[in-house]
């Protein structure tokens, strides 16, 4: 469930910012932790193409639906802030006329 927040943010060039942010609860490494959903905007999104062995042309793209940056969690080898995020696959395909289905 996600609650609105007020909260000072602390960029990183240390000037802090009082905010009202979206926080969500999600589990994490088996506890609950919280986390600060992270607008964003989409840069153009270009498809992967496949060229399978049976001459059908498969594409695929990734869709990012939302992303939430955990609260005082950080990757222990590099510092980085951990994020979450949920993504949808995007398919198409174009299969060559002989493995069509007869109409």
């Amino acid at each position: 469930m996600a609650s609105l927040q007020w909260g000072v943010l602390t960029s990183a060039n240390g000037r802090e910012a009082v905010s009202l942010a979206q926080i969500r609860q999600l589990e994490y490494l088996g506890r609950k932790v919280d986390g600060e959903v992270v607008e964003f905007e989409p840069v153009p999104e270009s498809w992967t193409h496949y060229k399978l062995s049976d001459g059908t042309v498969l594409k695929i793209k990734t869709s990012l639906l939302e992303v939430v940056r955990l609260l005082n969690e950080f990757q222990p080898q590099t510092g980085d802030p951990v994020y979450v995020f949920t993504a949808q696959q995007i398919t198409s395909l174009n299969a060559p006329e002989a493995l069509k289905k007869r109409k």
